[in-house]
């Protein structure tokens, strides 16, 4: 049996399940959901969360996997945003996770891993009037799962954009959770307030969402003592943002990086732009220790 594989199966959606047996790791990514990863398993444990119901309705958003952010994070005012002079209409945290990707490239000689497109059409230019590719490679090295991800500008003119994944980690058990966050100070995003942070959150309040808008590093860490791990985040400079998000009686946490706050095509705060025909290429890696 070769050490890297990558197999295919047709449920509701066709999954690619990416082997590497040396560790072993296992990642199941489904390119017509949005292009999420639905699962991640290393030594026969999963690390995610996928709330099944919602997943297998296509009317709704998966809360589950790593869905993917673009070209906002967060929500909008009225889901709406105003370019030379004209309003449209974005759905919290973009279309990209929506959509359906396509698969560009397979591979399994001296790793696994598995590349997949979205590019613009009539769909997203009517809430989003710019052309655009974007390639995302997933791939699995060891204990460690990489997102690589490379940003084109295809319009003639300068395009604005926010970029971020919402990993869902599965935490039964949260009051063991244990966080190493790079930052002393957060905003509540829901109550608008600033907040000292000591590595510390109430998780009997039924909701917490909090951005970490200045970090001093770019690693982040989460230890589970109930399930002895340890889950290390690492991003690159084009994340300067870490979000926090859990809701009280579901088995997960969320900690995702993002490139800018809500509501940055209005109000430009961190908004990264690219020049037509330039490309932007940047990296997220989750490595797992069993501790």
């Amino acid at each position: 049996m070769p050490v890297f594989s990558i197999d295919r199966r047709r449920q509701l959606y066709d999954i690619y399940v990416l082997n590497n047996r040396e560790t072993p790791s296992r990642l199941e990514v489904v390119p017509e959901r949005g292009g999420i990863i639905a699962s991640w398993q290393v030594q026969g444990r999963e690390l995610l969360y996928m709330d099944t119901e919602r997943f297998t309705n296509p009317s709704m958003s998966v809360r589950g996997g790593i869905p993917i952010l673009f070209p906002i994070c967060g929500n909008l005012p009225d889901n709406t945003y105003t370019y030379n002079g004209q309003s449209y209409s974005l759905k919290q945290h973009g279309f990209a996770r929506e959509l359906p990707w396509e698969v560009l490239d397979q591979q399994t000689d001296d790793r696994v891993s598995l590349t997949i497109g979205l590019s613009s059409n009539a769909q997203t230019r009517e809430v989003y009037p710019f052309d655009f590719l974007l390639e995302f490679t997933y791939a699995l090295h060891g204990q460690t799962l990489t997102l690589h991800q490379r940003y084109t500008n295809r319009s003639s003119e300068r395009m604005p954009f926010s970029i971020g994944f919402h990993p869902y980690f599965l935490a039964p058990d949260k009051g063991q959770l244990r966080f190493e966050i790079p930052s002393n100070e957060a905003i509540d995003q829901i109550t608008k307030q600033p907040q000292s942070f000591f590595n510390t959150f109430d998780f009997n309040d039924a909701e917490i969402d909090w951005i970490f808008p200045h970090l001093s590093r770019q690693v982040a860490s989460v230890s589970d003592l109930s399930r002895h791990t340890r889950i290390t985040l690492t991003y690159g400079s084009a994340f300067p943002s870490l979000v926090f998000w859990t809701v009280k009686g579901k088995d997960f946490y969320c900690l995702e990086p993002w490139s800018a706050p809500r509501n940055a095509l209005n109000t430009s705060d961190r908004l990264l732009y690219l020049d037509p025909n330039a490309s932007l290429e940047t990296e997220v890696a989750l490595t797992v220790d069993f501790i």
